[in-house]
């Protein structure tokens, strides 16, 4: 038995309300909408993984979603535009990740990171 994919679903009231964050800012694909729910994806080819910690590194909290970019600065460049709020860095860390904070329309944080 193998598995095949890993999928976070996220209790929300308006499913629709997420598009700005997780579409325009991180560049992720509406791959499903069902109204009630909306999946988006990426054409990357990714490996599943589930953590679990008692903190986030660096004595930040654990954030809900880990989301790994190829380009930081330019997904921090639209968080700013779009006036959201950095909760920690842009930092590089001792793990050789670069990475900040920031929070999704309903409040989840949001940890984007780069690999160095």
């Amino acid at each position: 038995m193998k598995v095949k994919r890993i999928v976070a679903n996220f209790m929300t009231p308006e499913p629709s309300l997420v598009n700005d964050f997780y579409q325009n800012i991180l560049g992720l694909e509406l791959a499903m909408d069902h109204g009630w729910i909306r999946t988006y994806t990426s054409s990357e080819s990714m490996t599943a993984q589930v953590s679990f910690a008692n903190e986030g590194g660096s004595s930040t909290p654990v954030p809900d979603l880990s989301i790994e970019v190829d380009d930081l600065d330019e997904v921090l460049r639209r968080v700013q535009k779009d006036k959201l709020t950095v909760e920690y860095g842009p930092v590089s860390e001792p793990w050789r990740v670069r990475r900040f904070y920031v929070r999704d329309p309903f409040g989840r944080l949001i940890n984007i990171l780069q690999h160095e």
